[in-house]
């Protein structure tokens, strides 16, 4: 804990993680998908994610009124290093006509 003015701030962020949006999620088993073709659904991205290891999660976000997808979704592996397979072999791949960015998801 350290103290700030009067205030006690019970412990502190240095201030280039905060500007570092990434720092700290390199070690996720949870990955990002965004750029889906808005005919992808959580089976066909589930196929295309799991020669890379054990997807044990997949959603596709969808428009809550329509059910038409958001055009980005999660995937889950079962550990870290086939994530990390994962994220190096798809980022920038075709995936249904589309090329598709894939990124570690942020925690929160």
């Amino acid at each position: 804990m350290f103290t700030m003015g009067s205030i006690a701030v019970p412990h502190a962020v240095p201030f280039g993680r905060l500007l570092n949006r990434s720092a700290g999620f390199s070690s996720c088993s949870k990955l990002f998908v965004g750029g889906l073709s808005f005919d992808t659904n959580e089976i066909a991205l589930k196929g295309a994610f799991s020669q890379h290891g054990d997807v044990v999660e997949v959603k596709v976000i969808c428009h809550p009124v329509t059910g038409r997808s958001k055009g980005y979704g999660f995937i889950k592996f079962s550990s870290e290093a086939e994530a990390a397979a994962a994220l190096d072999k798809m980022s920038e791949k075709a995936l249904h006509g589309r090329n598709i960015r894939v990124h570690y998801a942020n925690r929160g």
